[in-house]
């Protein structure tokens, strides 16, 4: 008679290298994400030292090959992050998967496009890790609370940005009316430009109406600015107090390494799998 069955552990070498890449709870989680920032900044800096002409000049080749070796050390992390999750294409297609995938990417594409390496400094969003390092549990509380409110506002902020966009075409086209080719405003567009410029109270001052009817228009644009401003964060601020704010947790799922669950929560709320 056989041996009734015992399941074992769950210990795979996948769950191990999960808990080592995505988990900041263990030694070793946490030493793998703080070698990872420093990394990332150390390669961030390269970079930007990189695009000063006069240190490229004479040290271009060392920068070059530290750039190449930052590259592909982050490619075998993003591939290991891929194999240790069970739904890789759920890690993929998440924030910080295409961040992940865009820090490596500029490299390879400046084997092509001379150049594009400079985009790697898109590295320093990763960087926004520290905070599950650091164990900053009421910044992902937080953060979440803002995403929850920028979701519930985001279809009245469409429509503010219509608004806005249809206002800046009529006072454009209003202000071509009066000025005129004569004063700077060459055309339609250009002039939508400067509506743009002033109702935003940035004021390049690269064109500006010189009669008193244009300026008496511009002196309203400006002023209406200011109120303009206001709308958008008026809308969030509602949605903020409106979210009721729960602890979460720094767990990663092991199968889509979504972080954000509530601190009681068993199952992960974007795939279902047991915590």
């Amino acid at each position: 008679m056989k041996p009734p069955y015992t399941k074992k552990p769950d210990r795979t070498w996948r769950k191990v290298l999960h808990e080592v890449i995505f988990e900041a709870d263990t030694p070793a989680g946490k030493w793998f994400d703080v070698i990872l920032i420093i990394s990332i900044v150390l390669s961030v800096i390269v970079v930007m030292l990189d695009s000063i002409s006069a240190i490229r000049k004479a040290h271009g080749e060392m920068f070059y090959t530290i750039e190449w070796i930052f590259t592909i050390l982050f490619s075998i992390e993003y591939v290991l992050r891929i194999i240790s999750v069970g739904r890789p294409f759920r890690y993929v297609t998440s924030f910080f998967g295409v961040i992940d995938l865009l820090a490596i990417l500029p490299t390879y594409l400046s084997l092509v496009v001379p150049g594009s390496q400079f985009l790697t400094v898109i590295r320093v969003l990763r960087v926004l890790r520290i905070f599950r390092v650091l164990k900053l549990v009421q910044y992902l509380a937080e953060a979440r609370l803002l995403m929850q409110a920028l979701r519930a506002s985001h279809r009245k902020i469409t429509v503010f940005l219509f608004t806005v966009l249809t206002l800046v075409v009529i006072l454009g086209s209003f202000m071509y009316l009066i000025e005129g080719e004569t004063n700077g405003f060459t055309s339609i567009p250009r002039s939508i430009y400067w509506a743009i410029v002033t109702l935003t109270t940035v004021g390049y001052g690269d064109i500006s109406p010189k009669t008193g009817l244009g300026q008496a228009l511009a002196a309203i644009i400006m002023i209406f600015g200011y109120s303009i401003i206001a709308v958008p964060t008026g809308i969030v601020s509602v949605e903020i107090s409106r979210i009721k704010q729960e602890k979460v947790t720094t767990q990663a799922c092991h199968q889509c390494s979504a972080e954000g669950h509530d601190n009681d929560a068993v199952f992960c709320k974007y795939c279902g799998a047991k915590l």
